[in-house]
């Protein structure tokens, strides 16, 4: 699968996440956990991140099974092939064919306890072109529909809708979601003031395949002990991969227990509360909030204009000297 997304490109990557960054929303949405219930992805593709709870838990751990649902028809084919291939059992898994924002399939399945999905970016959706959706209890607490250009906050509500009270979810973003104004300002209001949002982290670019941006995972629960927000600066959590950028087991690691201490780290780190969330007109980018390392040289002022000084001096010797030879030369003629 990896192989054949890094050849196909932006087509290919529609069926393909990373396996690193699935396994770092995996880790992330089973923190505390030696087992879990039911696991969902709204925009399951070829069923990776879902097969990665087998992965890092063990299949007999995903105790009720793998749900999924994929709008293309061929995706949605290759992730029962996919989960086949991995021994998951058809009474394992249900995966459904449709568009999950306007026709989900899972309604009687849930709630689930762990959520991870890597959605479509900023898709269009039929938004409140549907007069229904607005009414729609996946969507009706915050107020507001994503906009009909941009479903990126679309699938965050169904994904909050759907997790269970005690349940972590971790969903791949595109970064304009966490600082674009209008009726997406107005879906991350509602989600900071009910205190939703766990963490955001800015993840490196160029770790997708057919497309360079630096994406980010916004992590969600329903219990938190904390009216706080953590932000981690993952941005440079990355080697260099052949055109690609990619996550080592070390960095994952890094991340991860960031995560778990929630504990400020400079340039790194940084557990925020709410309230200064608010100041900042709800803006969720990371920048805002961890202050990145300043890597440029150090310059001495004083020793660089005395090094001018210096060049200038010597420059008018060598103007001299030259003046002195061509004066010289037309003297002999």
């Amino acid at each position: 699968m990896g192989m054949y997304a890094s050849n196909a490109g932006k087509s290919g990557g529609e069926y393909y996440t990373p396996q690193e960054v699935s396994e770092l929303l995996t880790r992330i949405a089973l923190v505390g956990r030696a087992e879990v219930g039911k696991v969902f992805d709204p925009a399951c593709g070829s069923g990776s991140l879902l097969l990665n709870f087998a992965k890092v838990l063990g299949k007999e751990n995903v105790r009720q099974g793998f749900f999924g649902q994929e709008i293309n028809i061929t995706t949605y084919n290759l992730c029962r092939i996919n989960m086949f291939l991995h021994d998951v059992d058809c009474n394992e898994f249900d995966i459904g064919h449709g568009d999950t924002l306007t026709d989900p399939l899972h309604w009687d399945d849930g709630p689930f306890e762990a959520i991870v999905s890597n959605p479509p970016y900023s898709i269009k959706w039929a938004g409140d072109d549907n007069p229904l959706l607005i009414n729609d209890s996946r969507f009706s607490p915050a107020g507001v529909l994503a906009p009909k250009s941009k479903a990126d906050l679309a699938f965050i509500m169904h994904s909050l809708a759907w997790l269970a009270t005690n349940g972590t979810a971790a969903i791949v973003c595109f970064p304009g979601v966490f600082y674009r104004s209008g009726a997406e300002q107005k879906i991350r209001k509602y989600l900071i003031e009910n205190n939703y949002i766990d963490c955001v982290i800015q993840l490196p670019s160029n770790l997708f395949f057919g497309t360079s941006i630096a994406t980010c995972i916004m992590v969600m629960k329903k219990s938190k002990s904390e009216n706080s927000t953590l932000f981690i600066d993952a941005s440079r959590e990355f080697v260099k991969i052949t055109n690609n950028n990619k996550l080592t087991p070390d960095n994952i690691e890094k991340i991860v227990a960031a995560y778990v201490n929630r504990e400020t780290a400079e340039h790194f780190a940084r557990l925020v509360p709410n309230s200064e969330i608010a100041e900042q007109s709800y803006n969720l980018s990371v920048s805002s909030y961890v202050e990145q390392e300043d890597t440029r040289e150090a310059i001495d002022i004083a020793a660089l204009n005395a090094e001018m000084k210096r060049i200038v001096a010597r420059e008018d010797v060598l103007r001299r000297e030259i003046d002195d030879i061509i004066a010289e030369i037309e003297g002999a003629e």
